[in-house]
């Protein structure tokens, strides 16, 4: 962890700090930089295709422990992301895209919770806001190809059975609601909850290491800053996975209201 004990001239303890929790770059290429994060996002599309590659490489009757892990992986995404969701007759085409999702942002999630690695690439803002840029063009867009440019604004800001007079105050409220402001929390839902959990992972761990220091009856209040510590690490790995879901589910849930007909 990027965690730094730093000990003021007064002898207390100073928590971690934002700048504090990512490394600086590898190298630059003019204003390119390749860093940690980028770093482990390449490891992740590299262990996500190796690992489903290897798991189907015999597609036994009987699958193997590894086919098993696989097709479970897959037919979770498949029928309770895309089909209960999307419905039986929309879901197929979004299968891709539903997997990517779910599995990218699963993996690296978890690299927040792994040793050594100890960093969730989605804690940098620019991954998540790619992400649901992504999500967002893709709903949008299978929305105007069904019902046409119109018809889908139509969708997006006019509620049915209401009143038409009210259509004055609803029809810029839901334009910002479901356009401009829809993507924006879909990425800062899975942003800052890696980046709160990364930081407080930190505090919790500088902190035992600041009381550890320090000796003296401040070692034995170690023990509850370490369970703390404990507590959040655990924490953060279960919301590590339900943010990759619920990143998912709601891409499938956008989809869902892009496509169905109107009332």
């Amino acid at each position: 962890m990027n965690a730094a004990l730093r000990l003021p001239a007064t002898g207390g303890f100073t928590a971690p700090t934002v700048d504090e929790m990512h490394l600086p770059p590898f190298f630059e290429l003019g204003t390119f930089e390749f860093g940690k994060q980028m770093l482990l996002i390449l490891l992740s599309v590299v262990l996500i295709a190796g690992f489903f590659m290897w798991a189907i490489r015999h597609r036994a009757l009987v699958p193997s422990k590894a086919q098993y892990l696989g097709e479970a992986g897959y037919g979770f995404v498949r029928n309770h992301l895309g089909r209960d969701i999307i419905g039986e007759k929309e879901f197929r085409p979004y299968i891709p895209l539903l997997f990517t999702f779910f599995f990218f942002i699963l993996v690296n999630n978890l690299f927040g919770s792994i040793p050594v690695l100890q960093l969730p690439t989605l804690s940098h803002a620019g991954s998540a806001y790619v992400l649901a840029g992504i999500a967002y063009v893709t709903w949008v867009f299978m929305g105007i190809k069904r019902h046409g440019f119109g018809g889908f604004m139509g969708k997006m800001t006019m509620p049915p059975d209401v009143p038409k007079a009210l259509y004055v105050f609803l029809i810029p409220i839901e334009f910002l609601s479901n356009l401009i402001i829809r993507p924006v929390t879909h990425a800062l839902r899975v942003f800052a909850t890696m980046f709160a959990g990364h930081l407080a992972l930190m505090v919790a761990a500088s902190m035992t290491a600041f009381l550890l220091t320090n000796g003296g009856l401040l070692s034995v209040v170690s023990v509850g800053s370490t369970v703390l510590g404990v507590f959040i690490y655990f924490l953060e790995i279960l919301i590590q996975v339900l943010q990759a879901y619920i990143f998912t589910l709601l891409f499938a849930v956008y989809v869902q209201g892009a496509l169905q007909e109107g009332h």
